[in-house]
């Protein structure tokens, strides 16, 4: 009498096992995936911030002849011998 009992079968229970078992270890791989990814990107960024700016050229801007006749070094200066000739 005491083994004349059947097994129980939890095979559903084994399945949900292992499926739950599954599911908890791909999140956790995604999970440090996206640290992983996101980490490698906080570092670009941070050895992007730590280079030195490149030095910005000052440009002047255009200059109009009419209005800025007298800053012209390579026009000769305006003098009474000058305008005689």
């Amino acid at each position: 009498m005491f083994f004349q009992d059947a097994t129980p079968d939890t095979s559903g229970y084994m399945i949900a096992g292992f499926a739950i078992t599954f599911i908890v270890m791909a999140l956790y791989v995604a999970s440090i995936y996206l640290r992983n990814r996101n980490l490698h990107q906080d570092m670009t960024l941070l050895e992007e911030m730590d280079k030195p700016a490149q030095p910005v050229k000052a440009t002047q801007p255009k200059k109009s002849p009419a209005i800025h006749s007298n800053n012209n070094k390579s026009a000769k200066p305006v003098t009474k011998k000058s305008r005689q000739k």
